[in-house]
Protein backbone atom coordinates (compact mmCIF):
# COMPACT_ATOMS: atom_id res chain seq x y z
CA UNK A 1 0.00 0.00 0.00
CA UNK A 2 3.17 1.99 0.96
CA UNK A 3 4.56 2.00 -2.62
CA UNK A 4 1.06 2.64 -4.20
CA UNK A 5 0.55 5.47 -2.10
CA UNK A 6 4.08 7.37 -2.51
CA UNK A 7 3.55 6.91 -6.70
CA UNK A 8 0.43 9.01 -6.51
CA UNK A 9 1.55 11.85 -4.09
CA UNK A 10 5.06 12.08 -5.68
CA UNK A 11 3.66 11.69 -8.82
CA UNK A 12 3.96 14.78 -11.88
CA UNK A 13 1.60 15.43 -13.88
CA UNK A 14 2.18 13.93 -17.58
CA UNK A 15 2.61 15.02 -20.70
CA UNK A 16 -0.04 13.77 -23.17
CA UNK A 17 1.48 10.79 -25.08
CA UNK A 18 2.85 11.88 -28.08
CA UNK A 19 1.49 9.84 -31.95
CA UNK A 20 3.41 6.63 -32.25
CA UNK A 21 2.91 4.16 -35.69
CA UNK A 22 0.13 1.42 -35.14
CA UNK A 23 1.81 -1.74 -33.55
CA UNK A 24 2.81 -4.26 -35.89
CA UNK A 25 0.00 -7.04 -36.25
CA UNK A 26 1.25 -10.60 -35.92
CA UNK A 27 -0.95 -12.64 -38.41
CA UNK A 28 0.61 -16.06 -36.93
CA UNK A 29 -1.30 -14.96 -33.59
CA UNK A 30 -3.09 -18.51 -33.42
CA UNK A 31 -4.44 -18.33 -30.01
CA UNK A 32 -4.76 -15.77 -27.62
CA UNK A 33 -4.49 -16.16 -23.63
CA UNK A 34 -7.15 -13.81 -21.86
CA UNK A 35 -7.24 -13.20 -17.94
CA UNK A 36 -10.98 -12.42 -16.74
CA UNK A 37 -9.47 -10.29 -13.55
CA UNK A 38 -12.66 -11.09 -11.18
CA UNK A 39 -12.10 -8.27 -8.75
CA UNK A 40 -12.92 -7.25 -5.34
CA UNK A 41 -14.33 -3.49 -5.95
CA UNK A 42 -15.11 -1.12 -3.14
CA UNK A 43 -17.24 1.88 -3.36
CA UNK A 44 -15.29 4.93 -2.88
CA UNK A 45 -12.05 3.37 -2.33
CA UNK A 46 -9.67 3.83 -5.08
CA UNK A 47 -6.19 3.21 -4.10
CA UNK A 48 -7.16 -0.14 -2.24
CA UNK A 49 -9.10 -0.99 -5.31
CA UNK A 50 -5.36 0.13 -7.77
CA UNK A 51 -3.50 -2.11 -5.02
CA UNK A 52 -5.74 -5.45 -6.03
CA UNK A 53 -5.74 -4.38 -9.82
CA UNK A 54 -2.22 -4.12 -9.79
CA UNK A 55 -1.99 -7.73 -7.95
CA UNK A 56 -3.84 -9.28 -10.08
CA UNK A 57 -2.19 -7.62 -13.34
CA UNK A 58 1.12 -9.44 -11.70
CA UNK A 59 -0.84 -12.56 -11.55
CA UNK A 60 -2.07 -12.80 -14.74
CA UNK A 61 1.55 -12.36 -16.18
CA UNK A 62 2.96 -14.83 -13.74
CA UNK A 63 0.05 -17.32 -15.55
CA UNK A 64 1.09 -16.14 -19.26
CA UNK A 65 -1.95 -14.32 -20.38
CA UNK A 66 -1.37 -11.98 -23.22
CA UNK A 67 -4.06 -9.51 -21.88
CA UNK A 68 -5.89 -9.13 -18.66
CA UNK A 69 -9.24 -7.44 -18.94
CA UNK A 70 -10.81 -6.19 -15.47
CA UNK A 71 -13.84 -4.82 -14.10
CA UNK A 72 -15.83 -1.52 -14.64
CA UNK A 73 -14.80 1.58 -13.05
CA UNK A 74 -13.07 -0.53 -10.63
CA UNK A 75 -11.31 2.52 -9.27
CA UNK A 76 -14.40 4.25 -7.30
CA UNK A 77 -16.86 1.61 -7.76
CA UNK A 78 -19.81 2.18 -10.39
CA UNK A 79 -22.07 4.89 -9.09
CA UNK A 80 -20.39 5.71 -6.07
CA UNK A 81 -21.04 9.49 -5.24
CA UNK A 82 -17.37 10.30 -4.15
CA UNK A 83 -16.24 9.58 -8.27
CA UNK A 84 -18.21 12.86 -8.92
CA UNK A 85 -15.88 14.95 -6.79
CA UNK A 86 -12.72 13.02 -7.37
CA UNK A 87 -12.35 11.69 -10.65
CA UNK A 88 -9.40 12.04 -12.74
CA UNK A 89 -8.39 12.54 -15.71
CA UNK A 90 -7.12 9.81 -18.55
CA UNK A 91 -4.19 10.21 -18.85
CA UNK A 92 -3.98 11.00 -15.00
CA UNK A 93 -2.79 9.23 -11.44
CA UNK A 94 -4.97 6.13 -11.84
CA UNK A 95 -4.84 5.18 -15.83
CA UNK A 96 -1.03 6.16 -15.17
CA UNK A 97 -0.63 3.68 -12.19
CA UNK A 98 -2.30 0.86 -15.07
CA UNK A 99 0.12 1.60 -18.05
CA UNK A 100 3.42 1.31 -15.19
CA UNK A 101 1.64 -2.23 -14.19
CA UNK A 102 1.48 -3.32 -17.93
CA UNK A 103 4.64 -2.02 -18.44
CA UNK A 104 6.49 -3.55 -15.58
CA UNK A 105 4.46 -7.15 -16.56
CA UNK A 106 5.15 -7.11 -20.32
CA UNK A 107 1.09 -7.57 -20.80
CA UNK A 108 -2.16 -5.65 -22.55
CA UNK A 109 -4.51 -4.65 -19.77
CA UNK A 110 -8.49 -3.42 -20.27
CA UNK A 111 -9.61 -1.50 -17.54
CA UNK A 112 -12.56 0.64 -16.57
CA UNK A 113 -12.25 3.65 -14.68
CA UNK A 114 -14.11 6.44 -14.21
CA UNK A 115 -13.09 10.25 -16.01
CA UNK A 116 -13.11 13.40 -15.49
CA UNK A 117 -13.05 15.38 -18.83
CA UNK A 118 -13.97 18.88 -19.98
CA UNK A 119 -16.28 19.37 -16.70
CA UNK A 120 -18.07 16.10 -16.94
CA UNK A 121 -17.52 12.71 -15.40
CA UNK A 122 -17.43 9.76 -17.91
CA UNK A 123 -17.41 5.51 -17.13
CA UNK A 124 -14.85 4.93 -19.03
CA UNK A 125 -12.65 2.00 -20.37
CA UNK A 126 -8.91 2.42 -21.68
CA UNK A 127 -7.02 -0.42 -23.22
CA UNK A 128 -3.07 -0.40 -22.84
CA UNK A 129 -0.24 -1.86 -24.55
CA UNK A 130 2.31 -3.89 -22.89
CA UNK A 131 4.32 -1.26 -23.59
CA UNK A 132 2.51 0.98 -21.26
CA UNK A 133 0.57 3.21 -23.76
CA UNK A 134 -3.01 3.62 -23.86
CA UNK A 135 -4.45 2.52 -27.43
CA UNK A 136 -7.82 3.76 -27.03
CA UNK A 137 -10.37 4.86 -24.64
CA UNK A 138 -13.87 4.47 -24.61
CA UNK A 139 -16.50 5.88 -22.54
CA UNK A 140 -19.74 4.07 -22.23
CA UNK A 141 -23.41 4.85 -24.55
CA UNK A 142 -26.07 2.74 -23.25
CA UNK A 143 -26.01 4.13 -19.66
CA UNK A 144 -28.78 2.54 -17.46
CA UNK A 145 -31.37 5.15 -15.85
CA UNK A 146 -29.87 4.32 -12.49
CA UNK A 147 -26.44 5.56 -13.43
CA UNK A 148 -27.38 9.07 -15.71
CA UNK A 149 -26.91 11.46 -12.84
CA UNK A 150 -23.17 9.72 -12.42
CA UNK A 151 -22.01 9.44 -15.76
CA UNK A 152 -22.28 11.75 -19.34
CA UNK A 153 -23.13 9.47 -22.88
CA UNK A 154 -20.06 8.34 -24.84
CA UNK A 155 -19.90 9.53 -29.02
CA UNK A 156 -17.32 7.16 -30.20
CA UNK A 157 -16.87 3.80 -30.81
CA UNK A 158 -13.05 2.36 -31.79
CA UNK A 159 -11.17 -0.81 -32.87
CA UNK A 160 -7.64 -0.87 -32.76
CA UNK A 161 -5.49 -3.05 -34.46
CA UNK A 162 -2.69 -4.99 -31.79
CA UNK A 163 -0.56 -7.86 -32.11
CA UNK A 164 -2.73 -10.15 -30.71
CA UNK A 165 -5.73 -9.12 -33.53
CA UNK A 166 -8.33 -6.54 -33.95
CA UNK A 167 -10.12 -5.55 -30.45
CA UNK A 168 -13.09 -3.62 -29.74
CA UNK A 169 -14.02 -2.19 -26.39
CA UNK A 170 -17.45 -1.23 -24.83
CA UNK A 171 -18.78 -1.84 -21.16
CA UNK A 172 -21.66 -3.61 -19.29
CA UNK A 173 -24.62 -2.87 -20.20
CA UNK A 174 -23.51 -1.73 -23.71
CA UNK A 175 -24.14 -5.48 -24.47
CA UNK A 176 -27.71 -5.96 -23.21
CA UNK A 177 -29.98 -7.19 -25.94
CA UNK A 178 -31.35 -3.61 -26.46
CA UNK A 179 -27.92 -2.30 -26.94
CA UNK A 180 -26.66 -4.82 -29.04
CA UNK A 181 -26.30 -2.30 -31.92
CA UNK A 182 -22.99 -1.16 -30.44
CA UNK A 183 -21.36 -4.91 -30.55
CA UNK A 184 -22.56 -5.27 -33.98
CA UNK A 185 -21.15 -1.63 -35.00
CA UNK A 186 -17.61 -2.77 -33.58
CA UNK A 187 -18.07 -6.19 -35.66
CA UNK A 188 -18.61 -4.29 -38.66
CA UNK A 189 -15.69 -2.09 -37.91
CA UNK A 190 -13.24 -5.36 -37.94
CA UNK A 191 -12.95 -6.58 -34.47
CA UNK A 192 -12.07 -9.85 -33.72
CA UNK A 193 -12.57 -9.51 -30.15
CA UNK A 194 -15.24 -7.31 -28.16
CA UNK A 195 -14.14 -7.14 -24.83
CA UNK A 196 -16.16 -5.25 -21.89
CA UNK A 197 -15.15 -4.26 -18.18
CA UNK A 198 -18.29 -4.54 -16.45
CA UNK A 199 -20.61 -4.38 -13.08
CA UNK A 200 -22.99 -7.25 -13.13
CA UNK A 201 -25.11 -6.40 -9.83
CA UNK A 202 -28.26 -8.15 -8.37
CA UNK A 203 -30.52 -8.11 -5.43
CA UNK A 204 -28.73 -9.14 -2.24
CA UNK A 205 -30.67 -11.97 -1.93
CA UNK A 206 -30.51 -13.89 -5.41
CA UNK A 207 -28.20 -16.73 -5.13
CA UNK A 208 -26.04 -18.93 -7.86
CA UNK A 209 -29.43 -21.21 -7.81
CA UNK A 210 -31.78 -18.38 -9.51
CA UNK A 211 -28.79 -17.02 -11.77
CA UNK A 212 -30.67 -14.45 -13.81
CA UNK A 213 -27.53 -13.90 -16.36
CA UNK A 214 -27.72 -16.99 -18.03
CA UNK A 215 -30.47 -15.24 -21.04
CA UNK A 216 -29.47 -11.99 -19.74
CA UNK A 217 -25.87 -12.61 -20.57
CA UNK A 218 -24.88 -15.73 -22.77
CA UNK A 219 -27.66 -14.79 -25.17
CA UNK A 220 -26.35 -11.93 -26.53
CA UNK A 221 -22.98 -12.89 -26.44
CA UNK A 222 -23.68 -15.68 -28.10
CA UNK A 223 -25.48 -13.57 -31.29
CA UNK A 224 -22.54 -11.41 -31.86
CA UNK A 225 -19.93 -14.58 -31.33
CA UNK A 226 -22.09 -16.67 -34.26
CA UNK A 227 -23.21 -13.97 -36.77
CA UNK A 228 -19.69 -12.12 -36.81
CA UNK A 229 -17.23 -14.98 -35.37
CA UNK A 230 -16.21 -12.45 -32.81
CA UNK A 231 -15.23 -13.61 -29.26
CA UNK A 232 -16.92 -11.52 -26.60
CA UNK A 233 -15.51 -11.18 -23.12
CA UNK A 234 -16.94 -9.48 -20.19
CA UNK A 235 -15.53 -9.01 -16.21
CA UNK A 236 -17.28 -8.43 -13.75
CA UNK A 237 -16.47 -6.77 -9.73
CA UNK A 238 -17.58 -8.68 -6.89
CA UNK A 239 -18.56 -7.20 -3.60
CA UNK A 240 -21.51 -5.54 -1.78
CA UNK A 241 -22.05 -2.28 -2.75
CA UNK A 242 -22.03 0.71 -0.66
CA UNK A 243 -23.04 4.32 -1.10
CA UNK A 244 -25.01 5.44 -4.15
CA UNK A 245 -28.78 4.25 -5.55
CA UNK A 246 -27.71 0.51 -5.60
CA UNK A 247 -26.26 0.19 -2.05
CA UNK A 248 -27.07 -3.05 -0.69
CA UNK A 249 -26.87 -4.91 -3.61
CA UNK A 250 -24.06 -7.07 -4.97
CA UNK A 251 -22.07 -8.03 -7.72
CA UNK A 252 -21.61 -11.71 -8.17
CA UNK A 253 -18.58 -11.92 -10.85
CA UNK A 254 -19.95 -14.45 -13.70
CA UNK A 255 -17.50 -13.37 -15.34
CA UNK A 256 -17.45 -14.85 -19.44
CA UNK A 257 -15.95 -15.61 -22.35
CA UNK A 258 -17.92 -16.70 -25.10
CA UNK A 259 -17.21 -17.09 -29.14
CA UNK A 260 -18.63 -18.84 -32.18
CA UNK A 261 -18.12 -22.32 -30.61
CA UNK A 262 -19.87 -21.89 -27.43
CA UNK A 263 -19.26 -20.40 -24.09
CA UNK A 264 -15.06 -20.62 -23.29
CA UNK A 265 -14.88 -19.28 -19.60
CA UNK A 266 -17.32 -18.80 -16.98
CA UNK A 267 -16.32 -16.89 -13.40
CA UNK A 268 -17.48 -18.12 -10.44
CA UNK A 269 -21.09 -16.76 -9.30
CA UNK A 270 -20.36 -15.27 -5.80
CA UNK A 271 -20.12 -11.82 -4.50
CA UNK A 272 -16.94 -13.00 -3.07
CA UNK A 273 -15.44 -14.95 -5.90
CA UNK A 274 -12.72 -12.43 -6.31
CA UNK A 275 -10.73 -14.51 -8.64
CA UNK A 276 -8.50 -15.16 -12.48
CA UNK A 277 -10.16 -17.25 -14.64
CA UNK A 278 -7.36 -17.79 -17.33
CA UNK A 279 -8.96 -18.79 -20.91
CA UNK A 280 -7.54 -19.65 -24.05
CA UNK A 281 -9.39 -18.17 -27.17
CA UNK A 282 -8.30 -18.81 -30.63
CA UNK A 283 -8.19 -15.59 -32.79
CA UNK A 284 -10.87 -15.26 -34.74
CA UNK A 285 -10.70 -15.35 -38.85
CA UNK A 286 -12.51 -12.59 -40.24
CA UNK A 287 -11.87 -12.19 -44.09
CA UNK A 288 -15.20 -10.32 -44.57
CA UNK A 289 -15.26 -6.64 -45.10
CA UNK A 290 -18.44 -3.80 -46.09
CA UNK A 291 -20.68 -5.07 -47.90
CA UNK A 292 -19.13 -8.77 -47.50
CA UNK A 293 -20.48 -8.84 -44.14
CA UNK A 294 -23.85 -8.37 -45.33
CA UNK A 295 -24.03 -11.05 -47.57
CA UNK A 296 -22.85 -13.45 -44.80
CA UNK A 297 -25.28 -12.38 -42.28
CA UNK A 298 -28.09 -12.89 -45.46
CA UNK A 299 -26.63 -16.28 -46.01
CA UNK A 300 -27.30 -17.01 -42.09
CA UNK A 301 -30.32 -15.99 -41.80
CA UNK A 302 -30.28 -12.52 -40.43
CA UNK A 303 -32.88 -9.58 -41.29
CA UNK A 304 -32.18 -6.17 -41.70
CA UNK A 305 -35.54 -4.79 -42.93
CA UNK A 306 -38.18 -5.87 -40.21
CA UNK A 307 -39.95 -3.82 -38.17
CA UNK A 308 -40.95 -4.83 -34.32
CA UNK A 309 -44.23 -7.16 -34.50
Amino acid sequence: MAKLFSFLHSRKPAPAPAPTAPPTISSSTATVRIGLGQLLVEGGEPHRNLERAAQMIADAAHQGCDLILLPETLDFGWTHPSALDEAQPIPGVFSDLLCQEALRNNIMVCAGLTERLNGRTYNAAILISAQGEILTKYHKINLLTVEQPFYAVGQTLNVVDTPLGKIGVNVCADNYIDGLSIGHTLARMGAEFIIAPASWTVDYSITEENDPYKEKWIRPFSILARLYNVAVLSTTSVGYIVGGPYEGKKSIGCSLAVDASGVRAQGSFNEFASQLIVTDIPRPVRPEQGTAISDMLRRKGYRFDELPA
